[in-house]
């Protein structure tokens, strides 16, 4: 059982950066794929980045490449999604989540991850 705890989102400014972190307890964090997913008001969730267990290989939806950046820390069990030049349109909750599976069978699909936080609100005004 892993569980997943994110935080760092917030209202901000458009043109403006947020650091979201997500932090898992539990055992075998190294050994995951971790992901970033968002569900904005009346849509469906939607798959933002997602990163090997090493941090060496890393995955984003078109609409963040160039802004957006996930990383980890496998000794603090964290791992983060550093947001720049934000707009009114990556308004969502963000979730973090964990997939047991090898970097290998990774998909950018909700249903490959076994593991999700609560999601933290991110508000970007214009």
């Amino acid at each position: 059982q892993v569980l997943l705890a994110e935080s760092g989102g917030g209202l901000v400014q458009a043109g403006g950066s947020l650091r979201l972190s997500c932090t898992a307890s539990g055992r075998a964090f190294n050994s995951y794929v971790m992901g970033w997913f968002r569900q904005a008001p009346g849509k469906e969730r939607e798959f933002v980045a997602a990163i090997n267990w090493t941090g060496g290989i890393t995955r984003y939806t078109d609409r963040v490449k160039g802004r957006f950046t996930i990383s980890r820390d496998n000794a603090k069990n964290t791992v983060y999604l550093q947001m720049n030049s934000l707009s009114p349109d990556d308004t969502a909750v963000y979730y973090c989540a964990a997939d047991r599976a090898s970097w290998t069978t990774f998909a950018p699909f909700s249903h490959e991850f076994d593991y999700w936080g609560q999601g933290t609100q991110v508000t970007v005004s214009s």
